[in-house]
């Protein structure tokens, strides 16, 4: 057998049962359009569920090691009833007991290590599920990721009613829920991206990625209302929640209008192959012959790509940014005082959720102003210096009262929710159908998996530095995620001039230049 790289796609061209059932019902087959929902509404509730399994951690952060706010100390008691037989063979702990080994003085550093080991395995991971995505029956390898998610997700949570307190044990589990979510995003857009041209690419799948913030929001709500009951069922829900929706993308994912054999609409391409015209704009897919012609692209010629290594280095410090918030903001609100008080680790997880909800508002705004000015860098790269003062603002600010935090808390989740959003949706599909891959439609997992896994590496690295940085000084985070910022735009900058260069090339002036500043163009 050669190598996994020249292996033939493995195409499952049978209908889902879902689907087969639906049309059983309607007695008839089902639409192009109803096939696009479908799309859109299972990939939507799969990646949610991702999101919310990812989120639970940072919620159950602060009660895992509950920190005093009045002196800035742990609880050093705490750690000597693991010494106490009696004490470790019950279960009887309640929202501020905290949780050995994590309730210690190294109680942030240790839950910093176990975000860095979760999101480097991810990181690792989503290299090689790009690669067999585009290999592989993408709804069977969907399925078979929630479901490993859901598992693992729960085997942390069973911690609790085990009485389980070793470190290597958390560990290991996360590392290994990291390699299972690794398989959730390239699948998504990759599907995604088989049903919808670029045709107002931007503004669909900057709603559609909405899903990042819904998630991360009923991952909050979810884990907060269950914490008082024991922190466990914060994860061991999620968990279950994760694998049923599994099973729906098993019976109702249809992966491309070729597996279930639709036809595709007109506007999915806007005229490429047009009257010998060379191929400007590939197809994600095509007619039978040709896609048994197609290999899969290699992992090297993807980097390759015009706009794909800008991107995502820029994604690697748009996401560091992203994911300290991610894991880290409930820890933060809990530990800093607002109007001179401080919240709970409920109150503070609800409240975090505002950080998202800027982020559903900026993923749509973000993915329709690129649309509008057909300039993908120039809008990630001004979301990303807007960022800056932002988080200034919410740092120096936010503890005022509770609306200025509010308010300022909006404004950095849609700021820094924007770029990362359009970035790993958008952009990924595009770049993913770039014309130097001459219509082959067998790229998009694996660039989705090298843009994101390499954003994905600067999550890890956020989370990690904010564990022992916020040990000294909040400040110097907040200093650390604004230079992330800065960093972030300019790494685009290259793109950023070819695109106002095609914008002008474009007026009137640009005269007949256009034509050739336009194959110039990366993106």
């Amino acid at each position: 057998m050669g190598p996994l790289g020249e292996m033939p796609a493995l195409r499952n061209h049978g209908k889902p049962l879902g689907i087969r059932f639906l049309e059983y019902i309607k007695k008839g087959k089902l639409s192009y359009k109803t096939h696009q929902a479908i799309v859109l509404i299972v990939t939507f509730l799969a990646y949610t569920s991702y999101h919310a399994t990812r989120k639970t951690t940072s919620i159950v952060k602060s009660a895992l090691d509950p920190q005093s706010p009045d002196v800035g100390l742990k609880f050093p008691w705490r750690i000597t009833y693991l010494s106490s037989p009696a004490e470790n063979k019950r279960v009887s702990w309640v929202l501020g007991d905290g949780w050995a080994p994590f309730n210690g003085s190294d109680g942030p550093a240790l839950l910093g290590e176990l975000d860095v080991a979760f999101l480097a395995v991810y990181a690792f991971g989503m290299y090689f599920s790009g690669h067999l995505g585009d290999r592989m029956n993408l709804r069977i390898f969907l399925t078979v990721g929630m479901i490993g998610t859901g598992l693992f997700t729960s085997l942390f949570g069973v911690g609790y009613w085990a009485n389980i307190h070793s470190f290597y044990y958390y560990l290991m589990v996360q590392m290994i829920a990291g390699l299972f979510q690794s398989t959730g995003w390239p699948s998504v857009v990759a599907v995604v991206g088989n049903w919808f041209g670029k045709k107002k690419r931007g503004l669909i799948m900057g709603i559609w990625n909405a899903h990042t913030s819904v998630g991360n929001i009923s991952g909050s709500l979810i884990a907060s209302a269950l914490l008082s009951y024991g922190w466990g069922w914060s994860f061991v829900v999620p968990g279950l929640l994760i694998a049923l929706i599994g099973l729906s993308v098993f019976l109702l994912l249809p992966v491309s209008p070729e597996s279930v054999g639709v036809d595709r609409e007109e506007d999915f391409v806007d005229s490429p192959r047009k009257n010998g015209e060379e191929v400007t704009e590939p197809l994600l897919g095509s007619d039978s012959d040709t896609e048994i012609k197609e290999k899969a692209v290699g992992f090297i010629e993807a980097w390759k790509i015009p706009g794909v290594a800008p991107f995502a280095f820029c994604l690697f410090f748009a996401k560091l940014v992203a994911y300290t918030f991610l894991y880290w903001l409930p820890f933060y609100i809990s530990h800093t005082a607002i109007e001179g008080k401080y919240l709970s680790s409920k109150a503070a997880g609800n409240l975090s959720t505002f950080f998202d909800v800027g982020g559903v508002l900026g993923g749509i705004l973000a993915g329709h102003i690129s649309d509008r000015l057909d300039a993908r860098a120039i809008t990630a790269a001004t979301f990303m210096y807007c960022a800056i003062p932002a988080l200034y603002f919410y740092r120096t600010y936010g503890h005022i009262s509770m609306v200025m935090n509010v308010a300022l808390m909006f404004i950095c989740g849609m700021f820094v929710n924007g770029p990362y959003a359009l970035i790993t949706t958008a952009v990924s599909a595009d770049l993913g159908t770039h014309s130097s891959l001459k219509g082959n439609s067998k790229a998009l997992a694996t660039v989705t998996a090298i843009i994101d896994g390499t954003g994905s590496v600067g999550a890890a690295i956020g989370p990690l530095l904010t564990g022992y940085i916020s040990a000294k000084s909040w400040s110097a985070v907040f200093t650390m995620l604004m230079g992330a910022a800065l960093v972030a735009g300019l790494l685009l900058t290259r793109l950023v001039v070819d695109e106002v260069v095609a914008r002008v090339s474009k007026s009137p002036q640009g005269g007949s230049q256009s034509t050739s500043q336009d194959e110039e163009v990366g993106v």
